[in-house]
């Protein structure tokens, strides 16, 4: 609690820094003016900070739940290594959206006028003064920044309500105290999440109450922070009074605190805290896969029906990127993502293939503790880079469907490959976060994964540890990810059908095909995403099932449909083979 409060309190100290001093040197001269690079440099450590605090008050509430709900669990759960690990991704995810938004803001030309109409630099003052369409940048700042700051409030304020529920049965004074806490954050929450919401969850226009608002966001918010922790708390005025010199009586049995130590809750029974120092040990060395059968006869089968599927898959990816480099006609952002989306079909179905394969002529089915995490990595890599990669082709035919005049200048080549950077990097940080969770569990056996390959939630059910905290981590995470970008996708092609009623016949025919294309590959694939990674880490009978279609049919949907449906790729196809034949018959 005290290490998370500590986080705030910096934050608090760097997140006013950025905009009140210079507010105060305002208010001395005549003219208040600011540089290009200091209201670009403001704009990113406002938002870095902003997003970090709104992720450290989430995590906070995250806190209070399992020291109020689960008691018993409290330091097994929040050990130091997950507060460190939950520190480190709060300025991980600020880091990344202040990114995103000051990337989105450098793109656009700003050529006059030049007044912000606020007393600091912002985003949405900031971007209304470029001399350009800034339509998509909005919509694109109300899907980060708001949907940031809507999609944390609700989970705090669910938070809050599962913790009012849970405090019906506590003593009175327990209960006193625990509320006394929550009612200290929420107010916190509220007035700072309060102000990201109306600023951010609205188009980029000015209202006479921004500036009202944006007082309280940059001065007001920060001061309460010390206010309701320190003058409200008993523990915080002990310790105060300490650090001034004053004399006060220390329990024997108190602990010394550090910044990554986690203090274990009034509530908790004494005769209960020697139980609740978790291990840290690492035994197994190997993993025993279960495979898809038992039956060796129907093993050959499966071996003969899937050798055939995974060279189909390489065949067939590996010629549409070489099909898409050859002809100059196919380089446009639309087969560029394309390329891309076979590439890494490529990559994903190898992670697992040739070991279920291999498997399927082998009566023992075991794997490496390392192999295992590294086919779990690179799993989770090109598994969640495809999920970035669809959302942005969906981007791209809503760009080329809604706003074709503009397509040329939106999608433009150092767009493509800032995108297509922003995916890689977007998706080896997931993969870095799931893979860095389980490292950090104890495995001591059983060791056997009931599945044909290693997943994160088949191995953390295996951890010699209580689970739940990575499993609420991991639903976060992966799950969070593929229902956010379903979501995203359907709004998308919901706004392309709006779009194309106006259309011409043919138009809108060759506008649906793709489209539709586009959306199975995307329902196949996500919904294998949010099936596993939207419930709690247990085997289903379905399971196996849907794991097949994750790693070996969704990979072969992506030739089969893009290219024996798509015209222009198979005119690129003969010209490739007749260009192939007559350079056979020169040779010979």
């Amino acid at each position: 609690m005290y290490f998370f409060l500590s986080n705030l309190s910096f934050i608090d100290i760097c997140h006013s820094t950025v905009t009140v001093p210079k507010m105060l040197a305002d208010f001395l001269s005549t003219e208040k003016t600011i540089s290009f690079g200091g209201c670009v440099a403001q704009m990113f450590f406002l938002h870095l900070f902003a997003c970090t605090e709104i992720f450290l008050l989430t995590v906070m509430a995250y806190d209070r739940y399992v020291a109020i709900c689960n008691p018993m669990h409290y330091l097994t759960v929040m050990n130091h290594k997950v507060c460190g690990l939950l520190a480190g991704t709060i300025w991980l995810g600020g880091t990344v959206h202040s990114l995103a938004l000051i990337g989105m803001t450098l793109k656009l030309p700003f050529c006059g006028p030049q007044e912000v109409d606020n007393f600091f630099c912002d985003v949405p003052p900031v971007i209304r003064l470029a001399c350009t369409d800034t339509y998509i940048i909005e919509v694109l700042i109300v899907s980060n920044s708001g949907l940031i700051s809507v999609v944390c409030f609700v989970v705090l304020v669910v938070s809050y309500g599962v913790i009012l529920v849970s405090l019906r049965n506590r003593f009175a004074e327990g209960r006193r105290k625990a509320l006394s806490t929550c009612a200290a954050h929420l107010t916190v929450v509220t007035l700072f999440l309060g102000h990201c919401i109306f600023i951010y969850s609205r188009p980029s226009t000015s209202f006479k109450e921004d500036k009202v608002v944006s007082v309280f966001f940059t001065a007001v918010t920060p001061l309460l922070n010390p206010i309701i922790y320190t003058l409200r708390n008993e523990d915080m005025k002990r310790a105060l009074n300490k650090l001034v010199g004053q004399k006060v009586n220390v329990e024997k049995n108190s602990t010394t605190c550090n910044p990554y130590s986690v203090k274990l809750p009034f509530f908790i029974p004494t005769s209960a805290r020697a139980s609740m120092i978790p291990g840290n040990d690492t035994t197994v060395k190997e993993f025993i896969l279960s495979g898809l059968t038992t039956n060796h006869n129907v093993e050959l089968a499966l071996f003969a029906f899937f050798i055939v599927i995974y060279t189909s898959i390489l065949i067939g990816n590996i010629l549409i990127v070489a099909t898409i480099v050859y002809d100059h006609h196919l380089h446009s952002p639309m087969y560029f993502f394309l390329s891309n989306l076979s590439f890494i079909d490529v990559c994903h179905s190898s992670v697992v293939m040739p070991k279920m394969l291999a498997d399927f002529l082998t009566e023992t089915k075991t794997i490496s503790f390392g192999e295992c995490i590294a086919q779990m990595f690179f799993l989770h890599l090109f598994a969640c880079t495809e999920i970035f990669l669809l959302t942005i082709m969906a981007y791209d035919r809503y760009a080329a469907i809604c706003n074709p005049l503009h397509y040329a200048t939106i999608m433009s080549r150092r767009v493509c490959l800032q995108l297509a950077v922003a995916m890689w990097l977007g998706g080896l940080l997931h993969s870095i976060a799931l893979t860095a969770l389980t490292l950090n569990l104890p495995y001591c056996g059983p060791n056997d994964i009931d599945n044909f390959f290693c997943d994160v939630p088949l191995v953390i059910k295996l951890a010699c540890a209580d689970t739940y905290v990575f499993e609420v981590l991991i639903v976060s995470n992966s799950g969070l990810i593929s229902v956010v970008c379903f979501v995203v996708l359907v709004i998308s092609y919901v706004v392309i059908l709006i779009s194309l009623r106006n259309r011409f016949s043919e138009g809108r025919r060759k506008a649906l095909s793709t489209c539709a294309a586009h959306l199975t590959v995307v329902t196949f694939f996500l919904g294998h995403c949010i099936f596993i990674y939207l419930r709690p880490a247990k085997s289903l009978a379905a399971d196996k099932v849907v794991s097949i279609f994750f790693t070996a049919v969704t990979p072969l949907l992506n030739p089969v449909i893009y290219t024996l449906r798509n015209e222009d790729m198979i005119s690129a196809l003969n010209k490739l083979r007749g260009r192939q034949v007559t350079s056979g018959e020169k040779g010979q």
